[in-house]
């Protein structure tokens, strides 16, 4: 599974719902573990590997892997906090970005069965993260314009290396 860099289009584009979860959307969640932990990634949504689709996986440390089918953010705290975040769409490029400190979220897992999730700390940065994914926002939209041109300058310039 190859996943996609700043620059495609993919990655700016809002995902549709997944229509049915069945052993296909299984198997691509499998494979999007497999590719996410090939990566040494702690999440990774169906727009970074091609796929348009409302779906997403994750895997921090100290928990098990976990997909997230048709997501819906149903709450966010006020309280926002300040943490390094890093992309595999985007290599080597860490920056500090603001988000919610706890989520919740409810969606179906990759045997379509409905789960409501309300968590804080890295997995909810990490949730947070793949949703905007499937929004068409990288982590890049939600730091400083000046950082951001920085960002895009250098894939532009790796791009035509």
């Amino acid at each position: 599974m190859e996943i996609l860099l700043l620059g495609s289009e993919l990655l700016r584009q809002k995902a549709g719902p997944v229509e049915e979860i069945n052993g296909d959307i299984a198997l691509l969640a499998s494979g999007m573990i497999e590719a996410m932990h090939d990566g040494k990634g702690i999440g990774l949504a169906g727009p970074q590997v091609g796929v348009m689709k409302r779906i997403f996986v994750v895997h921090v440390e100290g928990d098990v892997p976990r997909v997230f089918i048709n997501p819906s953010i149903v709450g966010t705290s006020e309280e926002q906090v300040k943490y390094e975040e890093g992309c595999l769409s985007i290599p080597g490029v860490y920056t500090d970005v603001i988000r919610s400190g706890t989520v919740k979220v409810q969606a179906w897992n990759e045997k379509g069965r409905r789960f409501i999730l309300e968590t804080e700390g890295i997995l909810a940065r990490v949730i947070l993260h793949e949703y905007d994914h499937l929004e068409g926002v990288l982590f890049i939209d939600r730091i400083s314009e000046v950082k951001r041109n920085r960002i895009n300058a250098k894939f532009e310039k790796r791009g035509k290396a």
